[in-house]
């Protein structure tokens, strides 16, 4: 019998996002604020890229990194979900393509969450020990 674990199950919902025409101070206060790591860059509603911070301390050795912003440093979409994607494949594109996250977005393109690495490892222990949290 095959799971019916979902990414929706698993995820972040109502992830902060940021604007791609922001500065990197205004993304890094976000970021500190709230304790993530990633955010979903919107032009206007559309969902362009991922922020993180690993982008932002690869952009802060450049001189007038001050001046630089969200669009000149992050990475540019490549791969997002629906809320009803499996687990397993979600978890296995990450893996294969190395990335730390993933934009779940609903069927009309917004998004409404985000799936990290972390929130794997969440999944993992908590299936490994029975205890998951099934959306309804």
């Amino acid at each position: 019998m095959k799971n019916q674990w979902t990414v929706q199950n698993f995820m972040s919902s109502l992830p902060r996002t940021i604007g791609v025409d922001q500065s990197l101070k205004k993304a890094m206060d976000i970021m500190q604020e709230h304790q993530i790591r990633h955010l979903p860059v919107l032009e206007g509603r559309k969902l362009v890229g991922v922020l993180t911070e690993r982008d932002i301390a690869v952009a802060r050795n450049f001189q007038g990194s001050a001046e630089l912003r969200v669009e000149g440093v992050m990475m540019p979409m490549t791969y997002s979900v629906g809320p009803e994607t499996p687990l397993e494949e979600v978890a296995q594109h990450m893996a294969e393509h190395k990335y730390g996250s993933v934009v779940v977005q609903n069927n009309a393109g917004e998004v409404v969450g985000i799936f990290t690495a972390l929130d794997a490892l969440r999944a993992l222990s908590e299936i490994l020990r029975g205890e998951i949290r099934l959306a309804g």
